[in-house]
C-alpha cells in the first residue's frame, strides 16, 4: 500500500470527528434536560448488552473543553456534534430550557475558539420521550414538532453556526426503532414503520428548508447510511432479494430527497408504501435541493433469497462464514465496496457534493502500560482513505472526511462494550487515553 498523504486530498478538505449527544453528553437529567426514547427505552431488561443506560456515558457534558483540546490536539479541524432535543425543549415542544441553550453555546463558543468547525446535527436519533407519548415518528404532528425546533436551532445558533446536517441516518432510526425494535422507541410493524420513514423523509427536507431561510450562508446536508448489497450466489432469486435489500438500504431516502419519489422495482412492500402515500400530505415537499449528503458506511452485506422472511424474502449471509476480514461486530471490512458506493451515489448526477460523515471500526481494545496498542483500526483507516482518494481522484467531489468516532461512548444497543473511539475511555473512572490509532491520526493530519 502506497504511503497516505494527506495534501493529496487537497488543501481544502476538512477533516473532523464525529459525535451525537445521546451517546457523549451523560448529563441525563441534569440542568432541565428531560428524558429521551434512549433514556426510557434502556430501563427496559434485555435491550442494551450488559444493562448499560445513557446516564453518563463519557460525560461530555462536563468535560467538553478537554475532550474538544483532544481532537484538536489530533489535529482535526471539524467537530461533528448533535443537539439533544430534549435539553433544549423538556416536553419536545413549547416550553425552552435555557439552561440546554446555554450549554451549546458555551460548546459552539469553544469550538470556535480553538479553530474546530463546528458541524450541527439537528436529530441524532434521542427523540424527546413526551413526543414519543404522542407517537414519535409516526405522528401526523411530527413535521410540526420538528419544524418549531429546527427553526429555534437556526434562529438560536445560525449566526455562529454555518454547517448543519438534518437528520442522521433516517434509515437507521425508522427500520432499528420502528420496525425491528431493536432501537429505541421498540416499536415493530409496518404500521409504524410506513409513516416514520415518511415523516422523517419530510423532516429532511423541511429542515433544509428552515435553515436555508433563517441562516445565511448556511451550508446543508444530512445523512445516509450506505452498505453495498451482494447476492450470495448468481441464481436470480438471490440477485432478486439483492435488489430488495438494496432499495431499503441505499434508496429509500436519498432518492426522494432527489425529486425522484419512493424507489419501486417490483418490490410489494414498496408498492404498500405507494399506496399508503397516496392518502398522505405534502408528498410534493420530499425534494430539497441540499449543498452536500453526508455518506456513512461501515460494512457491506450480503444476502440471500430466504421465503420464510416476511415482507423482504431475503437474510443476510454473516460474513464471518463467508471467511472474509470482520470488526469486533463482525461487519465485514472491504474498503473496494466503500469506493464503490462513494461512486454509486456520486453517479445520481444531481448531488452537488459528498462528505464522509461517519466511518469507523469497532476492535476490542486493551490497555497495557498506559497505551492501546489498536493497529487493526489504524489499517482500517489506511485503506478506506485509500479507497476514497482512489474515489477523489476519479472526480467524486468529496470535500471531507469524519471519524466515528472521538472517543468510546454508549454505543445504542451494544450498550459500552463496543469501542470505535480513537480515544479510550474507562467509563467507571472517565481516564482518557490516546489509542495508537489517534496518534496515527495525529501524524498524518501534521505531515
Amino acid at each position: 500500500m502506497q504511503p497516505l498523504n494527506r495534501l493529496s486530498f487537497g488543501n481544502d478538505f476538512l477533516w473532523g470527528v464525529a459525535i451525537a449527544a445521546a451517546q457523549n453528553e451523560g448529563a441525563w437529567n441534569k440542568d432541565g434536560r428531560g428524558p429521551s426514547i434512549w433514556d426510557n427505552f434502556a430501563k427496559r431488561n434485555g435491550k442494551i448488552k450488559g444493562g448499560a443506560r445513557p446516564t453518563e456515558n463519557c460525560d461530555f457534558y462536563y468535560r467538553y473543553k478537554d475532550d474538544l483540546l483532544l481532537a484538536k490536539a489530533l489535529g482535526f479541524n471539524v467537530f461533528r456534534f448533535s443537539f439533544s432535543w430534549s435539553r433544549i425543549f423538556p416536553e419536545g415542544t413549547g416550553r425552552v430550557n435555557k439552561e440546554g441553550v446555554l450549554f451549546y453555546h458555551r460548546l459552539i463558543d469553544e469550538c470556535l475558539q480553538l479553530g474546530l468547525i463546528p458541524f450541527v446535527t439537528l436529530y441524532h436519533w434521542d427523540l424527546p420521550q413526551a413526543l414519543q407519548h404522542e407517537g414519535g415518528w409516526t405522528s401526523v404532528m411530527m413535521l410540526k414538532w420538528f419544524s418549531k425546533y429546527a427553526s429555534f436551532c437556526a434562529e438560536e445558533f445560525g449566526y455562529k453556526v454555518k454547517h448543519w446536517l438534518i437528520l442522521n441516518e433516517p434509515m437507521g432510526f425508522t427500520s432499528l426503532g420502528y420496525m425491528m425494535g431493536k432501537h429505541a422507541p421498540g416499536k415493530t410493524g409496518l404500521d409504524n414503520f410506513f409513516p416514520a420513514i415518511h415523516n422523517a423523509v419530510l423532516a429532511q427536507a423541511e429542515g433544509g428548508r428552515i435553515i436555508r431561510k433563517l441562516v445565511n450562508n448556511a451550508i446543508i446536508g444530512t445523512t445516509f447510511s450506505c452498505s453495498e448489497v451482494n447476492p450470495f450466489t448468481e441464481k436470480k432469486e438471490d440477485i432478486a432479494a439483492a435488489r430488495r435489500i438494496d432499495i431499503l438500504l441505499n434508496r429509500l431516502f436519498i432518492e426522494p430527497a432527489l425529486g425522484r419519489n419512493y424507489p419501486h422495482d417490483d418490490f410489494p412492500l414498496m408498492d404498500k408504501l405507494h399506496l399508503q402515500t397516496k392518502a398522505w400530505k405534502f408528498t410534493e415537499r420530499m425534494a430539497f435541493d441540499f449543498d452536500f449528503i453526508g455518506l456513512q458506511n461501515y460494512f457491506a452485506v450480503t444476502v440471500k433469497h430466504n421465503s420464510i422472511i416476511p415482507y423482504i424474502q431475503a437474510s443476510e449471509v454473516k460474513a464471518v462464514k463467508r471467511n472474509v476480514p470482520v470488526t469486533a461486530l463482525g461487519w465485514e471490512v472491504n474498503a473496494e465496496s466503500f469506493y464503490r458506493m462513494l461512486k454509486r451515489f456520486w453517479n445520481y448526477g444531481s448531488i452537488k457534493q459528498i462528505m464522509v460523515t461517519e466511518n469507523g471500526a469497532c476492535y476490542k481494545d486493551v490497555v497495557e502500560n498506559g497505551r492501546v496498542n489498536d493497529e487493526q483500526r489504524i489499517h482500517y483507516f489506511q485503506q478506506y482513505l485509500g479507497a476514497l482518494l482512489k474515489a477523489k481522484k476519479e472526480g467524486v467531489n468529496i470535500s471531507g472526511y469524519l471519524a466515528w468516532t472521538l472517543m468510546d461512548n454508549f454505543e445504542w444497543s451494544e450498550g459500552f462494550a463496543a469501542r470505535f473511539g480513537l480515544i479510550h475511555v474507562d467509563f467507571k473512572t472517565q481516564l482518557r487515553t490516546i489509542k495508537e490509532s489517534g496518534y496515527w491520526w495525529r501524524s498524518f493530519l501534521n505531515s
